[in-house]
């Protein structure tokens, strides 16, 4: 069994920091691109846009942004670029887990780190990156998601789009992140946050990536899924392993997965009798409101009154 590495806290970033903007899953909306950078230039961040960031359909595969080498490339040119000092992944969708394995990950290593952040399909560059590397990274709603672009008149979501500037910038004060979620099985417990989109864990179940929540609060979401294909996902995560040693569950948004009340069941009898705390119903993952959390951090839930909080690094 793998257990959790001790993790390397990345640099956070100060004004003027440039900051690498990639697609490493599906393609972005232009418009949203657009709106996304203008955001980041407005926090006072520097954001360059990679070769492949605009590209459409590789391998003829509408859902995926360029090729898998390009999207690949983008990630390590990124990484092994002096004068980037954080790498955002634009939006999820499909496709990381495609070429993650093939990654140089012993000369990334001997690079450094720095900040990567998304969601979603995401977790795969996550789980690998705590994993390979023992880097946290930054769990966050990403640029070119209506979240942070919006949409027509909407500008987005403000409370997103704060935490995601307060995560990524260093801040004068200290700053700790308190989310009110739902309370489930009771508890207390202090420990690193591990974890991601359901669906994407159950898939990297098995493989070199794959970073069980042994020692952690594994934190577990997901969108579009079925509940009975979520129950498949959590038993596979039971199976191989990645709730053995795990201290506590937070569980954020499940959109549009259904009856919630079936869903809810689901979440109990799979996570229940695990004898840890569960807290339900935080504002992280694919919803109108999306926290940013670092993972690989240490984070507390609170099983009865239902809450996450985390200090952000300084």
């Amino acid at each position: 069994m793998v257990s959790l590495p001790k993790m390397t806290m990345p640099a956070l970033l100060a004004r003027g920091d440039r900051v690498a903007v990639i697609a490493p899953s599906g393609p972005a909306l232009p418009d949203r691109i657009d709106r996304g950078l203008t955001w980041l230039r407005s926090v006072g961040l520097d954001p360059v846009e990679s070769a492949s960031l605009r590209e459409n359909g590789g391998h003829g595969l509408p859902f995926l942004a360029g090729t898998d080498s390009q999207r690949a490339s983008d990630l390590v040119d990124a990484w092994f670029d002096p004068e980037v000092a954080a790498i955002l992944c634009v939006r999820g969708g499909d496709g990381t887990p495609r070429y993650v394995d093939d990654l140089p990950w012993d000369r990334m290593a001997e690079a450094g780190s720095k900040i990567v952040a998304g969601l979603s399909d995401i977790t795969a560059l996550h789980q690998t990156l705590g994993r390979r590397l023992g880097v946290a990274s930054l769990w966050a709603p990403m640029p070119g998601t209506s979240v942070i672009a919006g949409t027509g008149d909407h500008s987005g979501d403000e409370w997103s789009k704060r935490g995601l500037a307060n995560a990524l910038m260093k801040q004068p004060d200290e700053e700790i992140l308190h989310l009110q979620g739902a309370a489930s099985q009771p508890g207390e417990v202090t420990a690193p946050l591990v974890g991601g989109t359901v669906s994407l864990l159950a898939a990297m179940a098995g493989t070199e990536s794959f970073l069980p929540a042994d020692g952690a609060i594994a934190i577990l979401e997901d969108v579009d899924e079925h509940p009975y294909r979520i129950e498949r996902f959590l038993t596979q995560l039971r199976r191989s392993g990645f709730f053995d040693g795990a201290v506590g569950i937070a569980c954020g948004d499940f959109i549009r997965c259904g009856d919630p009340q079936v869903l809810r069941r689901v979440l109990d009898d799979r996570l229940g009798d695990l004898g840890i705390p569960v807290v339900h119903d935080l504002p992280f993952g694919h919803g109108e409101r999306q926290a940013s959390l670092w993972l690989g951090r240490p984070a507390r839930i609170d099983g009865e009154q239902g809450t996450l909080t985390q200090q952000l690094p300084a």
